[in-house]
């Protein structure tokens, strides 16, 4: 089994944490078969799990929520969700707010492509006999209403346009493995 890669977040400036909580998922535990893909072939259902979130910096402006895999076989890990220019209002994401429609997200919020180029929240699919892998997700407190950027970006671009924009990070890891 490979070495676990390095989480996402590591090699970027430390930032205050915030309470991020999920009916759905927990710190540490296997994801259920909803979060799972059925798309990939894993058996699941590919429903975003519901997240809240709360005792972020009064200055927060906006949020971002994304899923990332560092131990996908990439070289570069892979990115299952991502929704960007979240309203500060808004401190909750309904299970399956990440339908590829994005119908269910809040006003405003934009929903980028995964890293297998499908818009919305693609489940857990690791290589069977890989190994766990874990799944972070991440709830960021922006210091801006918007990230100023649209659905064709990709995730590394929006990460880069979150440098140094993140106020606070809320983070559950869940892990999954076949």
């Amino acid at each position: 089994m490979p070495t676990p890669a390095q989480l996402p977040y590591d090699s970027l400036a430390a930032v205050p944490s915030f309470t991020v909580t999920s009916s759905d998922l927990s710190d540490g535990e296997r994801l259920a078969m909803p979060q799972v893909s059925g798309i990939f072939g894993a058996g699941g259902e590919d429903v975003s799990p519901q997240l809240s979130w709360s005792g972020f910096p009064a200055e927060t402006k906006s949020f971002v929520v994304t899923c990332f895999d560092p131990d996908a076989p990439t070289g570069s890990g892979f990115w299952h969700w991502n929704v960007v220019d979240i309203p500060v209002t808004v401190t909750e994401l309904a299970a399956g707010a990440g339908s590829q429609d994005g119908a269910h997200l809040p006003e405003g919020a934009l929903q980028l492509r995964n890293d297998a180029g499908l818009p919305g929240y693609l489940g857990a699919a690791p290589p069977p006999g890989h190994g766990p892998h874990r799944y972070v997700f991440a709830v960021h407190a922006m210091d801006c209403d918007s990230l100023g950027i649209d659905e064709t970006v990709g995730n590394a671009i929006a990460g880069f346009n979150m440098f140094g924009k993140v106020l606070a990070r809320a983070v559950i890891i869940a892990v999954y493995e076949q």
